[in-house]
C-alpha cells in the first residue's frame, strides 16, 4: 500500500511562509492527483491545492495567489509552498493520492499561523 509522509509544519507569524513537502512511496504518476487537503478546529475539510497527471494544478480561492504546488518526479515528492500566511490558514494539512476516486491519507502536519 501507497504511503505518504509530510513535513515541514510549524509555527509562523503572519505574513510568513512555509514549504510543506510529502514524499510517496510510489512513482507519482501512478496517481490521477496529488495534493493538499486541510482541516481547521470546527471547520469542514477544504482542498487547498491539487495537481493532476498532466500538470494541471487547482487553488481553493482562499489560498489562490499565495499558495504554489509542485512536484519533483524523480523524488515522488509533492510540494505545497504557502507564502503571505494568515491566521486563517492554521489547521492540520493532509497530503493525499487519489487514483479512481480511491484516496490514501498522509498523517497530517500542523501548520499554525500567530503572532
Amino acid at each position: 500500500q501507497v504511503q505518504l509522509v509530510e513535513s515541514g509544519g510549524g509555527l509562523v507569524q503572519p505574513g510568513g511562509s512555509l514549504r510543506l513537502s510529502c514524499a510517496v512511496s510510489e512513482n507519482i504518476f501512478n496517481f490521477n492527483s496529488v495534493g493538499w487537503y486541510r482541516r481547521a478546529p470546527d471547520k469542514e475539510r477544504e482542498l487547498v491545492a491539487s495537481i493532476n497527471v498532466g500538470g494541471k494544478t487547482r487553488f481553493a480561492d482562499s489560498v489562490n495567489g499565495r499558495f504554489t504546488i509542485s512536484r519533483d518526479n524523480a523524488k515522488n515528492t509533492v510540494y505545497l509552498q504557502m507564502n503571505s500566511l494568515k491566521p486563517e490558514d492554521t489547521a492540520v494539512y493532509y497530503c493525499y493520492v487519489n487514483i479512481l476516486s480511491r484516496y490514501t491519507w498522509g498523517q497530517g502536519t500542523q501548520v499554525t499561523v500567530s503572532s
